[in-house]
């Protein structure tokens, strides 16, 4: 008797289940349809891989560039720009080539800390659909209805 109220109890749980997935899929349908959430989405878009770049490409590489060797100068303003300046001096006084090829180097450097950030930053911090939300909210508001339907 016990197995036949489990299994009755798992049928009744998989159709909610069904249930709550056909309901959600046919409001994310319905939404879709509106122009303000289309422009809200096309505007979080946006931002998420504006914030994501300007992070990848801006923040890590400067932060790269200027904390470690801070760090391995420990922390000593005068000792980081003594070990630059014979470096800077060489730059300069170097010929276009070489200059050039330096340059090419640093350029190289910075798009392989941004391009690897930023696939770690696109993993690890993923886009959250304004769609999403809105059904999210829809969802937790038709489980409560159910919910007091049954009582």
């Amino acid at each position: 008797m016990e197995s036949t109220s489990q299994s009755t109890d798992r049928s009744e749980a998989k159709v909610e289940i069904e249930a709550y997935w056909i309901e959600r899929k046919r409001y994310l349908q319905e939404i879709k349809k509106i122009p303000e959430l289309r422009r809200r989405y096309v505007k979080a878009g946006l931002i998420y891989l504006l914030r994501r770049f300007l992070w990848s490409f801006t923040f890590f590489p400067v932060f790269l560039a200027f904390w470690v060797p801070f760090v391995l100068n420990r922390f000593n303003p005068v000792a980081t720009v003594k070990n630059l300046l014979p470096s800077l001096q060489a730059y300069v006084e170097a010929n276009p080539q070489s200059q050039a090829a330096t340059l090419e180097t640093i350029i190289i450097a910075w798009l392989s800390i941004g391009i690897t950030f930023a696939v770690f930053d696109f993993i690890l911090t993923p886009f959250k659909s304004p769609y999403e939300y809105e059904a999210d909210v829809h969802m937790r508001t038709w489980e409560e209805l159910r919910i007091r339907n049954k009582k």
